[in-house]
């Protein structure tokens, strides 16, 4: 049967032959190269009705195609379903991204549309490089001839954050990037991406679900920093964002309405920029066709943003105050779990999100959570990023596992915990998946490694158990978690492909290994771990994990002889820990419990 999203597919094509457009491509992205876009450029999801975070829609004359990962191949298939939209896979070794797919096409001078806003400059030069007869129109907010009641750009509270809470001044955090700027030879740098402008800043909003960013874009230069920011709650003096600004303008950074930027990158020579650094990956096709289209053009210096690295490396508050985080987040998830276990049979995994929701709430400075509660039952937890449903959830049965990855965001850091219990009895096969995911989980936490080793370089140690078993997972092992910041934040991670950035200590990651079966079951074992020094000798100077997560491995339905004894260790270790640090401060019957829990296997 033909659904909504065919329709939409068809008013594509129709505008498409207007506009003579051969292909359209659409990314799940914003203009600032988000993971998790504003509903305003939810764009993918309008038009194909695919939910998940990463996705790319390409449609032709003849073809569409949805281009995604591996962790949301069962999810898409069936949200695609009725669209006329085909599922392309990415991650797998067959995989054919979207320039080599067009240029498999074949097509003479093709006329490829893209929203100018939503591509980076980096993503249209792999398109131009794969496709050189094509000519690419960049198009901004391409789809809202036809998405008519497309959402306006968000605009949520703002407020600042003292040094109290993050160790460092916004004056001393520009002055530092002033400092690069003058190594590079540089005039000025214009920042897109939100976390790092949140983070410069010591700004937060809301205008991303699950993120504290305001979307907006940034210009430093040797002598000014111009915020272009929505300036709509400014209009009421007495309001927080208007307090927030007077604090900033205060401390020499200019306001400037978000619609501005263009205009200002288009007379960089007014401000004596002649040199501006930017960062392809992240900056909009359309920012950069404003900064070359001025009327003096400034020399550019291509970069990574030196931002995203200052930021991974937390400094001595923000770390005590991701320890703070996950202390209060651990007397959350054991209240949580023992509820859990308490009512298997009686609750279904809406009503056990919305709960574990709850008890969140309740901490002192908690801002939201860190992304949508994942809490899968059974067969839905063959999704790796299932997105729990208010209507027609799975009940929590008392027999088998389930899997619950959800974080919070408070005022003092971020949290990110997966774990996967056993409801009751069960199968040989659930208890052997399960102990080889925990044995890949813990012998990444117990590596120690030279200074200048690289996450890729760790990531087998988590998949070795599974591969043993011939057994793998599709997603990344580890990813960089933000102080009150993003969730997934980078450069650093632990995964397959090449990412030659080392880990240093400071940088806070996941350790976060899986095993899915599709229509059975999923196992996902997450802590947030801390990279740190552990001595220097003649070998040189080394480096090992700090878990920062506290929360009980299940220990119940553990196949303990597939553990060696040193990953006995470390898991009796870690539960000992767990139980010392949170049962002072839990009720004595949960106390009770996690006791039971955490005994020695």
């Amino acid at each position: 049967m033909e659904s909504l999203f065919y329709t939409r597919v068809q008013a594509l094509r129709a505008l498409m032959r207007e506009n003579h457009w051969d292909i359209v491509i659409l990314t799940g992205s914003d203009p600032h190269a988000s993971e998790y876009p504003a509903p305003r450029w939810k764009q993918v999801e309008w038009l194909s009705g695919f939910t998940g975070e990463a996705g790319d829609l390409v449609v032709t004359a003849d073809h569409a195609g949805l281009w995604t990962d591996t962790r949301y191949f069962i999810q898409a298939v069936r949200q695609l379903e009725g669209s006329g939209i085909q599922l392309h896979k990415m991650r797998v070794p067959e995989q054919v991204p979207i320039p080599q797919w067009i240029a498999f096409l074949q097509l003479d001078e093709p006329v490829i549309a893209v929203d100018g806003l939503c591509q980076s400059v980096s993503a249209l030069r792999e398109l131009q490089e794969a496709v050189p007869s094509a000519r690419i129109v960049p198009v901004p907010d391409l789809l809202s001839v036809l998405w008519t009641d497309r959402p306006a750009i968000p605009s949520t509270p703002i407020i600042t954050l003292g040094e109290d809470l993050v160790g460092e001044s916004r004056e001393i955090r520009l002055q530092w990037l002033r400092k690069q700027l003058v190594l590079q030879g540089a005039d000025g740098i214009l920042l897109s991406s939100l976390d790092q402008i949140a983070w410069l800043l010591n700004v937060r909003g809301s205008d991303i679900e699950y993120n504290p960013f305001v979307i907006s874009y940034l210009l430093v230069t040797l002598e000014d920093a111009l915020w272009f920011v929505r300036k709509d709650a400014y209009a009421d003096p007495d309001s927080e964002t208007a307090a927030s600004f007077d604090e900033l303008q205060a401390d020499g950074v200019s306001i400037r309405d978000y619609e501005e930027v263009e205009f200002v990158l288009g007379s960089l020579n007014t401000l004596g920029v002649g040199r501006l650094c930017l960062d392809p990956a992240t900056l909009n096709a359309s920012m950069m066709e404003a900064v070359s289209g001025g009327e003096a053009e400034p020399e550019i210096l291509e970069m990574v943003s030196p931002v995203a690295l200052r930021k991974a490396v937390k400094n001595s508050v923000e770390i005590d105050g991701m320890r703070e985080a996950h202390l209060e987040d651990g007397l959350v998830m054991e209240q949580f779990l023992y509820w859990v276990q308490a009512h298997a049979g009686a609750v279904n995994e809406w009503e056990a999100a919305c709960y574990l929701g709850s008890l969140r709430a309740a901490v002192p400075g908690y801002k939201g959570d860190s992304f949508a509660t994942i809490s899968a039952y059974g067969p839905s937890a063959a999704l790796p990023h299932y997105s729990t449903p208010r209507e027609g959830s799975a009940l929590l049965e008392a027999h088998g596992l389930y899997l619950c990855d959800s974080g919070g965001q408070y005022l003092f850091g971020t949290t990110d915990i997966t774990r996967t219990v056993p409801l009751g009895p069960c199968t040989a096969l659930e208890r052997e998946d399960y102990t080889l995911v925990l044995k890949g989980h813990i012998d990444l936490a117990m590596a120690l490694f030279p200074k200048g080793t690289a996450g890729c370089h760790l990531d087998a140690l988590a998949r070795m158990p599974l591969w043993k078993g011939k057994r793998n997972f599709g997603h990344g092992t580890g990813h960089g978690v933000g102080f009150f910041l993003g969730v997934h934040e980078g450069p650093e991670d632990i995964r397959q492909s090449f990412n030659p950035q080392p880990l240093l200590p400071g940088m806070i990651v996941s350790d976060e290994p899986g095993l899915y079966r599709e229509g059975m079951h999923g196992v996902r074992h997450e802590n947030l771990v801390l990279c740190r020094p552990v001595g220097d000798n003649e070998f040189g100077s080394f480096l090992g994990f700090e878990p920062l997560t506290l929360c009980h491995f299940d220990t119940s339905c553990l196949e303990v002889s597939l553990l060696t004894e040193d990953e006995r260790a470390w898991l009796n270790a870690y539960n000992a820990h767990v139980y010392e640090v949170l049962s002072p401060r839990l009720p004595s019957d949960v106390a009770q419990w996690l006791r039971q829990k955490t005994l020695a296997v």
